[in-house]
């Protein structure tokens, strides 16, 4: 169990001591993908929505989420973040949500793109649900990270 960072040696989770750890700049990019119906996808494109600004909302909700990424995920420490950017881009029979997020510290902010584009997405579904229930989220995933321990990474594809 030790060479789990989560687990401790008595077998619980515990949040990691990132306090030895330097400094530096990271970043992380997630993206996601809701489709629906053509209906839903003009009546968002147009602005027609029954609720309002769908991806307007949606935008101010990811950075949001993002802010609060360790008051949901357990093990997260809670970050102060330098930018949160939460972007869209219709795609066939969808919404693509890209979230970018950064900061100078001590951990990285994967977890912080991935509460944001979830949460982006998540907001579209309750902003459009009347023009289509049927709607599916997917596709969430890192997309590049830099920064850490770890330098840089990028998705193939």
């Amino acid at each position: 169990m030790a060479d789990l960072t989560h687990i401790g040696d008595d077998g619980a989770a515990r949040m990691v001591d990132i306090g030895a750890k330097q400094a530096s700049e990271r970043v992380a990019i997630v993206s996601g993908v809701i489709h629906m119906s053509p209906e839903a996808l003009a009546a968002v494109r147009a602005g027609d929505a029954p609720k309002g600004d769908v991806l307007g909302t949606a935008r101010i909700a990811g950075v949001m989420a993002a802010k609060k990424t360790g008051e949901l995920i357990p093990l997260c420490h809670p970050l102060a973040l330098d930018a949160v950017n939460v972007e869209f881009a219709f795609e066939g029979s969808g919404i693509r949500a890209t979230a970018t997020v950064s900061l100078t510290g001590k951990t990285g902010v994967e977890m912080e793109a991935m509460v944001a584009v979830s949460t982006a997405l998540l907001t579209i579904y309750d902003m459009a649900k009347a023009l289509d229930k049927g709607m599916v989220i997917g596709e969430v995933r890192l997309i590049e990270k830099r920064g850490g321990k770890s330098g840089h990474w990028k998705a193939e594809g």
